[in-house]
């Protein structure tokens, strides 16, 4: 193993990464960053199932940091290096549907069988089992099975998909939870186990106080627009040169908006003056306070609420979010080089631990281009490695 591969948190644990498009590279990204060996296995020629380019920003930024490996899992012998890939292996993560792997063999029960301390992570569309198991996932349907695009956009348009794969990001973040915890069981077990996680499931845990509003007070939420369905008043107000967020929940921030924006009738006014009548007027409420946020610059209410002690902020476009000095701050992106496409910035973990740092351990890499190396490792000869080469196998 390269150098570059030997430091972090994860560092002990070798990674076996047989997952395609998003989900799945999303929870495997997580371990990569804190130093986890992966290995991506790859099929040899055609259509590897990623779904956008190799050299493009997508599959730079999910699958950095790894290594890849091509094997052609339909063929006879294939499985066989899989398996002694296995004996050593502490993580495998897969999102083929159920019959899939049951058709090729690499089931859970199965490859466990070849190691029992193996967490076999299986992330899916909609589970494992149940009368949808069969079904494709994809995120979108994912988002509306899951009940978000009904409580998207604005009020009477129609559900509205959300602008970032939610149930596919959610799903590869539970997953990589999950491979976690089984990780520090098996610490006292000494035993691994199969993790699940699905793009439905976890679309529906991200609904959070949403789905707990049916759940709990039985009340099915709507399309809030731009506004916070609960807490009032929470939005996009427009300013003379553009738009802002201003988030007032709660008596005493709304009573520091009201001293803040000059407009005290606001306070005093019996229509607002509890958060159930500022409810039941939201409209009457925005359009007053719309009135006056239009007066000035989104700079100078920026500045004057947030001294107020009111939450509030730009509604940045991507390239003014990477300017912002607070996200430079937080030295969010890491820089690498990639051998084809020179520097690459990456966008990297959200968050920070004291003493243990994250790290981009490379560039993605090209189809293949660790295979010598990996079987090298695994006890494979020159020779070996150019018989499975010319079946076809690598």
């Amino acid at each position: 193993m390269s150098e570059e591969h030997r430091d972090g948190p994860l560092a002990r644990f070798r990674v076996l990464d047989l997952t395609r498009v998003r989900a799945g590279p999303a929870a495997v990204r997580q371990l990569a960053d804190w130093g986890a060996d992966v290995i991506m296995i790859e099929a040899p020629e055609g259509d590897t199932g990623f779904g956008f380019p190799r050299h493009g920003p997508d599959f730079q930024n999910l699958h950095r940091g790894k290594r890849s490996l091509t094997l052609n899992l339909k063929m006879p012998g294939a499985r066989d290096i899989l398996f002694r890939m296995v004996r050593d292996a502490d993580v495998l993560v897969e999102n083929f549907r159920p019959d899939v792997k049951h058709r090729l063999g690499i089931d859970a029960a199965t490859v466990r069988a070849v190691n029992p301390r193996l967490v076999y992570a299986s992330i899916s569309g909609f589970g494992q089992d149940g009368p949808y198991c069969e079904r494709p996932g994809f995120d979108q349907i994912a988002q509306g099975m899951g009940g978000l695009m009904s409580i998207t956009g604005l009020p009477g348009q129609g559900p509205v998909r959300a602008g970032i794969p939610v149930a596919d990001l959610a799903a590869g973040l539970f997953a990589a939870m999950g491979i976690l915890v089984a990780l520090l069981e098996r610490e006292r077990s000494g035993e691994g186990q199969w993790v699940q996680s699905s793009l439905l499931a976890a679309q529906i845990a991200m609904l959070d106080f949403q789905a707990a509003r049916w759940t709990i007070g039985h009340e099915v939420p709507g399309q809030a627009g731009n506004n916070h369905p609960t807490s009032i008043p929470t939005g996009v107000f427009a300013t003379a040169d553009g738009h802002i967020n201003v988030a007032a929940t709660g008596e005493d921030i709304y009573r520091r908006l009201c001293q803040a924006i000059e407009a005290p009738h606001l306070s005093a006014d019996p229509d607002f003056a509890t958060a159930e009548a500022r409810s039941q007027h939201r409209d009457r409420l925005n359009a007053a306070i719309d009135a006056v946020i239009g007066t000035r610059s989104s700079a100078e209410w920026i500045e004057r609420l947030n001294a107020a002690g009111v939450p509030c902020g730009p509604i940045n476009r991507m390239n003014e979010v990477f300017a912002d000095p607070q996200v430079q701050h937080l030295n969010l992106t890491r820089r690498v080089q990639h051998a084809a496409l020179g520097e690459l910035e990456l966008i990297g973990q959200p968050m920070a631990l004291s003493r243990t740092p994250w790290c981009v351990r490379g560039a993605a890499p090209e189809m293949g281009e660790h295979t010598d190396e990996v079987l090298c490792e695994l006890g494979y000869s020159t020779n070996d490695i150019g018989s499975l080469r010319a079946r076809r196998i690598i």
